[in-house]
């Protein structure tokens, strides 16, 4: 199977090089990695220009500049490959992820997406806590569960690129994707979970996204708006399978 890494990029020259370094050497000759760039100062521009020169895998595309989920969006449609890998600007792969990530997928058929834990470091690579990813946010499989707080990061999820079309257009409800493509993942089959932390999470004062709570006002909101997208999420699935003819 073949190999799609999806990054959504944005002003990100400080990390990115160590991110594809990492990346790069898991990936095999018909694979990609696809970098929408969102905004780039002049230095982001450089080195991103240096990196496609020396990798014909990359593909450096320009984004919609709406914002990450609308970024996210644009690059699933451009996704050639069997599965589909999320992947930030900053973060760093460990050395064995796609191999541990693919090993599920090619074991188990009716897998539809992987969701694996990490660890986080700050921005000089130091570890922040004892406390992995999953342990951090109670990590499960469901849709309520999910609802009270979500498990899906997308750094840390892989997906069949067959469950685009569902997921694609993202709701502008959804305050982010990882949550909408996790569900559509487990409404279309199963979600394995892999307890090993295989990325470094990194977090510093550039994050696009925060991992505090917002405010009760904001978490209500979001989850009306979670609740709204799960409707429509059934319309969608429904309306897909009547156009391929498939019986669930």
């Amino acid at each position: 199977m073949s190999i799609s890494v999806a990054l959504a990029y944005y002003n990100g020259e400080k990390y990115i090089k160590e991110q594809v370094d990492s990346i790069l050497p898991q990936l095999g000759e018909r694979d990609e990695l696809i970098i929408s760039v969102d905004g780039a100062t002049e230095d982001s521009r450089a080195i991103l220009n240096i990196m496609r020169k020396k990798d014909e895998r990359i593909r450096i595309v320009k984004g919609p500049g709406k914002g990450v989920v609308q970024n996210v969006d644009r690059l699933l449609r451009l996704c050639g490959g069997d599965i589909i890998f999320l992947a930030d600007q900053d973060d760093v792969w460990a050395s064995d992820k796609v191999e541990k990530v693919m090993a599920v997928f090619n074991k188990n058929p009716g897998v539809t997406a992987v969701l694996h834990d990490a660890v986080l470091m700050d921005g000089e690579a130091r570890l922040l806590d004892e406390k992995s990813m999953f342990s951090f946010r109670h990590s499960r499989t469901g849709m309520m569960k999910n609802i009270i707080r979500n498990s899906y990061v997308g750094c840390c999820m892989a997906f069949r690129r067959e469950l685009v079309p569902i997921i694609c257009p993202i709701p502008k409800e959804m305050y982010m994707h990882d949550f909408w493509i996790g569900m559509v993942a487990e409404q279309m089959g199963e979600v394995r979970l892999i307890h090993e932390p295989l990325l470094y999470y990194r977090r510093h004062e550039m994050n696009v996204t925060d991992m505090k709570h917002g405010s009760l006002g904001f978490m209500l909101e979001k989850r009306l708006n979670i609740i709204r997208c799960m409707q429509l999420l059934k319309k969608r699935i429904e309306n897909y399978q009547a156009r391929e003819g498939v019986n669930r």
